[in-house]
């Protein structure tokens, strides 16, 4: 899902393609950020709905004289499901169309902003705003310097990848180990990967635009895939931003 350069023509050297110039490049990548954003609204909106209407709140969460102590089966399943879906649709999506790629996307958000109802139990709201704006800052400046730079990324994100699945088997680590030490390291690390990937995967898909070669079925996957890995990274910023940061209830 991820491989947006398969079946495609063969790649552009980065400081061969005029990037500032290019009309039907931006118009590509606003159609990217445009889907993103719109994927955040419908997040937020789920998170405070799963999070602040009783009714839905206790079908998800268990929550006791208004503080989050556990999650009930249907919130575990929904807080995994994304990821399920992400593997099933690598595998099952090998011709993907913009339907297929449009659905997939908005499930994932779905999913996403529905779990994502836990943030507003655990932090307050106003370090959630506070961490919020800091990280679409930090989004909009690292997508543009991802936009912008004629340096090849792609050892970077070959480099990015292994150190996130390096923090992932250290957070499933620590899960047993409870290490305040490991857990601060892990977000601080984890920070600078999503960050990274950031400025990364928007090169990429920059590079994918010309090497589709005008395909508007191949744009429309792209599209709809480009903007899934950009919501991803954008969301695990956050979270890892307000591990740090954040004030809890």
């Amino acid at each position: 899902m991820s491989d947006l350069n398969r079946g495609y023509a063969r790649p552009v050297p980065v400081d061969h393609a005029d990037m500032s110039v290019d009309t039907g490049l931006r118009s590509f990548m606003l159609g990217v950020y445009n889907k993103v954003a719109l994927g955040l609204l419908l997040s937020a909106a789920l998170a405070f709905l799963t999070s602040s209407f009783p009714p839905v709140r206790d079908l998800m969460f268990r929550v006791v004289e208004g503080r989050l102590v556990g999650m009930t089966i249907l919130g575990m399943i929904v807080s995994f499901a994304p990821l399920a879906v992400i593997l099933f649709s690598s595998f099952a999506l090998r011709n993907p169309t913009e339907k297929s790629a449009g659905i997939t996307y908005w499930t994932i958000v779905s999913l996403m902003g529905a779990s994502l109802g836990v943030v507003m139990l655990v932090y307050t709201g106003a370090s959630v705003v506070s961490t919020f704006l800091i990280t679409s800052a930090a989004f909009g400046a690292l997508s543009l310097v991802g936009y912008t730079t004629k340096k090849d990324l792609t050892a970077m994100g070959s480099f990015l990848i292994m150190g996130l699945i390096g923090i992932m088997l250290a957070s499933i680590v620590n899960i047993f180990l409870k290490s305040s030490a490991m857990a601060f390291m892990v977000n601080v690390l984890g920070v600078l990967i999503f960050s990274g990937l950031i400025a990364y995967d928007t090169q990429r898909l920059k590079m994918s635009y010309y090497e589709m070669g005008g395909d508007k079925a191949a744009m429309g996957v792209a599209t709809n895939f480009g903007a899934l890995s950009l919501y991803l990274n954008f969301i695990n910023l956050f979270q890892f931003l307000l591990s740090l940061l954040g004030d809890r209830r």
